[in-house]
């Protein structure tokens, strides 16, 4: 190329390598860096404790990633919050290990908070408002998160004596009522709820629950477990309000020590009845046809059959039979025999004998 076209193509592409430069735009203010507030807090209130839960924030109010949080102020009020003022708490949140690199990782963090018992009513609207305020590490913050509310009625101290014995029926929870008694007049009751959690879970189910009455001592049966297994069980009073037209209001005072019990089935079945016995045999095979009732035992495994003539009784069956009848063709004539059948669940334990029947043959 000559040097006078050279000199013609730069000039003619110019503008374009310039036009193609990013165009800058107006400059934006800097980042306040103030946390979003969180818009998920839970409150769970357990006697005089209330459990708090939240999202950690990871973004500003301007979207930018947070990279350094300040501390987060725990804000109570009985009435509706508008601003902290004095906080009851404070607590320290560090972000997600990867929230300074994604701004996407979720966490959640706690606070326990405890109130005085001045601040109790029996009153089904008394209730307390919580809210949290995450500051940043100037200790500035963007406001109040959503408020989370909590009754604010009485709660009572967990039953006295509280015991657990595994039995043939199952796990029998006992307690001592240490309740005052109801009064008629008020919308006030109060519910005892027994809660069973197995060994290596976290979470309890409900086992039942009792109303508080006048008896002092007061028992639950837990039928609903599986044998061989450990459970830890507890106990605690729930205060129920319930006014006409109104949704109930229910919170439960702390809980009874757990009492640690092992499952261990070495109850047998119950005992087989009406046993009958009844001899066939003109004209074919001789033989004796056993039949008694069933035994109900939701762990029924099977039943084993006894014979003797005289002395010891041996068993004819070599594995469990599992209705409630025998056929037994291993007689002979001119012999009187006589039976009796046991009851044996899924683990082995066996039942004791019913009462004998007896039959000849001719």
């Amino acid at each position: 190329m000559s040097r006078s076209s050279l000199t013609l193509w730069l000039a003619l592409t110019a503008p374009l390598v310039f036009s193609a430069c990013a165009t800058i735009g107006p400059p934006q203010p800097p980042s306040l860096d103030l946390p979003k507030p969180p818009t998920d807090l839970r409150a769970l209130r357990k006697g005089d404790r209330v459990i708090l839960t939240w999202t950690i924030p990871t973004v500003t109010t301007d979207r930018q990633t947070i990279r350094v949080l300040g501390p987060t102020r725990i804000c109570r009020g009985t009435a509706s919050l508008k601003d902290c003022g004095t906080p009851v708490g404070e607590t320290t949140t560090p972000l997600p290990p990867s929230a300074s690199q994604s701004g996407k990782q979720k966490a959640a963090a706690s606070y326990a908070d405890t109130f005085p018992a001045t601040l109790e009513s029996d009153a089904q609207s008394a209730s307390a408002a919580y809210a949290v305020e995450v500051l940043n590490r100037d200790g500035r913050g963007a406001g109040l998160s959503n408020l989370a509310r909590v009754p604010l009625v009485h709660t009572l101290p967990p039953p006295q004596d509280f015991q657990a014995q595994v039995t043939s029926q199952g796990v029998v929870l006992s307690w001592t009522s240490n309740l005052p008694p109801t009064d008629p007049e008020k919308p006030i009751h109060y519910v005892y709820r027994v809660y069973r959690r197995q060994e290596g879970e976290r979470q309890p189910a409900l086992v039942g629950e009792q109303p508080a009455g006048s008896d002092t001592r007061l028992t639950l049966t837990d039928s609903a477990f599986e044998w061989e297994r450990t459970y830890e069980y507890h106990a605690a009073v729930a205060t129920v309000i319930a006014e006409p037209n109104k949704t109930a209001v229910q919170v439960e005072g702390d809980d009874t020590p757990e009492v640690k019990i092992f499952a261990d089935d070495i109850f047998p079945p119950a005992v087989p009845s009406g046993l009958q016995a009844v001899f066939s045999g003109p004209g074919q095979l001789p033989f004796i046809d056993l039949v008694w009732a069933p035994v109900t035992d939701a762990d029924l495994g099977g039943y084993n059959v006894y014979r003797h003539e005289e002395g010891t009784a041996i068993k004819l069956n070599s594995e469990p039979v599992k209705t409630p009848a025998y056929r037994d063709t291993t007689v002979e004539s001119g012999k009187r025999y006589f039976y009796s059948v046991s009851a044996v669940d899924v683990r082995g334990n066996e039942s004791a004998r019913s009462e004998e029947a007896s039959e000849a043959v001719p």
